[in-house]
C-alpha cells in the first residue's frame, strides 16, 4: 500500500509515498469530506491511494491558457 500522485491531466507520476512513511497522511485523507474524496482520491485493490493533482507542466499551461479550465479533456 502506498500513496500516488497524479496529473489527473496527462497522467504523470508526481511522486509517491510508500506505506511505511504514508501511515500519518493516509490518517489526513480519511478526513476529507466524502465530496473531495470522490473527486481527488481513487483506490486500488491491493489498498494503495492515487490523489489526482495538477503537475507543473499542466498548471503552467491552465495558467498560459485559462480557456483550457473549461475544457473536459484538453490534451491529446
Amino acid at each position: 500500500m502506498a500513496i500516488r500522485y497524479m496529473c489527473r491531466h496527462c497522467e504523470t507520476e508526481v511522486g509517491s509515498i510508500p506505506f511505511e512513511s504514508a501511515k500519518e497522511t493516509l490518517n489526513l485523507l480519511k478526513k476529507m469530506d466524502t465530496v473531495d474524496d470522490e473527486q481527488f482520491l481513487k483506490y486500488d485493490k491491493d489498498g494503495s491511494v492515487m490523489v489526482q493533482c495538477i503537475c507543473e507542466q499542466c498548471e503552467q499551461s491552465l495558467r498560459s491558457y485559462p480557456e483550457y479550465y473549461m475544457l473536459n479533456k484538453w490534451l491529446q
